[in-house]
């Protein structure tokens, strides 16, 4: 009853309290209203004032969507979602701490090698591992690494014939067994590449262990041949294909300037039997003075080398980039390198860095369902100062696709940098991870984190 009394008072005195002030009259009113609008404005200059300041001191130039600073020598990243600056930890697995690692790496007898791999579209498996282990974000300590990297060149061994699907397969879920802090956090900080057009489902169970991991990959659809695509917005990373080394570098192929140009378009390589690229070579033969499309030849006395391919590359005002056996090509990329406008025939695709780069501004996409005399018609119609423009913010952002280290101000692996520093969360759990009052993190049985043995079931 005590209590009851001491609540009754505590409300009758607040009650006491409150109507005991004064009222609240239509004076009152009017004055709170001006203090809240001349709130309002003097908060807009000064935030105007303060944008304008930021501008003036970052040195910022907004290039169509992309941002550059220090007079466009690097992109700036968004600060939101990402943080100021780059403050990531990554761990890489060393090829002889997990059993099985050396063997996607170099193949069951161990005989092909990193340099044989670091060319063509998988070369970005022993790109990205090599500048991770010079990478001044790399830790060697797990306890306090934010994700951790997964060495694997398995797309190369396997075109080598180095291992097939099963022991790929096989492989995988050997060495996935191995990794605590994998089954830790159901795999959500551990980072994959799959390099090709194939994408993930090189691995066939990745549907059952990697699908919380972050894959890193040029392929964002692969439905064609599948039910299911392996890339995921939320979790995934679409990185850039493996451009030449010998093409990326500064002055190795000279642009020829538009005039010079003896075709609108061009469309460089295999049909496949793929129905968009079929229509292409045909469209080549109804006006061959428009575009180009040659027969291919991959061996014998009329093959197609590197050197002449770019070539033909940059006799071109538009690179036409259809979709082949999957929905990226890599001369999506390379077309910026002899600066000629990519027009994209393949709805699905998904290309890097969406973030900060505005794609109207530095290509065309073009629906796949009208490849036909309406595409030229339209190229044809673009006057060359709209070209022009286009070529110039393409020779701003080309330096996005170029494998160079993190030393660089714009690179492919600065932009993949930033990219995974959004993915890294404070908190990680599994269905098979509990944790306790005192923060102590144990399995189903209990055990607690550094007693966990392996191999262990995978989440």
């Amino acid at each position: 009853m005590g209590n009851s009394t001491n609540y009754r008072n505590t409300i009758s005195n607040s009650n006491r309290t409150f109507t005991s002030q004064t009222p609240c009259t239509r004076t009152h009113q009017i004055g709170a209203l001006a203090l809240i609008v001349t709130t309002f404005f003097l908060t807009r200059t000064f935030d105007q004032s303060f944008n304008l300041c930021n501008y003036s001191t970052n040195e910022v130039i907004r290039s169509k969507g992309v941002s550059f600073v220090n007079n466009g020598n690097s992109v700036s990243w968004p600060d939101r979602g990402y943080g100021s600056h780059l403050s990531i930890k990554i761990y890489v697995y060393d090829e002889k701490e997990i059993d099985g690692l050396t063997t996607l790496m170099y193949g069951r007898d161990a005989k092909i090698t990193a340099d044989s791999c670091v060319k063509g579209q998988w070369g970005t498996q022993v790109k990205i591992h090599k500048l991770l282990l010079k990478s001044k974000f790399r830790t060697l300590v797990k306890e306090e690494a934010d994700l951790f990297f997964v060495p694997s060149y398995v797309k190369c061994v396997r075109m080598m014939g180095g291992l097939n699907d099963k022991e790929i397969n096989q492989t995988y879920v050997k060495v996935l067994s191995q990794m605590p802090y994998f089954r830790l956090s159901g795999g959500r900080n551990h980072i994959f590449i799959f390099p090709s057009g194939a994408g993930a489902h090189l691995f066939r169970s990745w549907a059952a262990y990697l699908n919380r991991s972050i894959i890193l990959t040029p392929e964002g659809d692969r439905t064609d041949k599948r039910d299911t695509s392996a890339f995921n917005t939320w979790k995934d990373i679409i990185i850039p294909g493996n451009v030449d080394d010998s093409v990326t570098k500064s002055g190795s192929i000279q642009p020829l300037p538009l005039s010079k140009r003896k075709y609108l378009a061009n469309f460089l390589g295999r049909a496949q039997g793929k129905s968009g690229r079929l229509q292409l070579v045909e469209l080549a033969k109804q006006f061959p003075d428009k575009l180009e499309s040659p027969e291919l030849k991959f061996s014998g006395p009329e093959k197609l080398g590197r050197a002449e391919y770019f070539q033909h590359l940059r006799n071109a005002k538009f690179c036409l980039a259809p979709r082949g056996e999957s929905s990226w090509t890599l001369r999506f990329y390379e077309s910026y390198f002899v600066e000629c406008v990519p027009v994209i025939l393949s709805d699905q695709v998904e290309l890097p860095f969406q973030n900060v780069i505005d794609y109207s501004q530095i290509s065309i996409k073009w629906p796949a369902t009208l490849i036909g005399p309406q595409l030229l018609d339209y190229l044809q119609s673009i006057p060359d100062e709209e070209i022009e423009s286009m070529i110039t913010r393409g020779r701003l952002v080309r330096c996005l696709w170029v494998y160079a280290p993190e030393t660089e101000a714009c690179s492919a692996m600065v932009g993949i940098l930033w990219e995974l520093q959004a993915k890294v969360r404070q908190f990680h759990q599994s269905a098979e991870t509990f944790w306790l009052h005192n923060g102590s993190i144990v399995n189903r049985n209990l055990e607690q984190f550094h007693d966990w043995r392996t191999p262990m079931p995978l989440p």
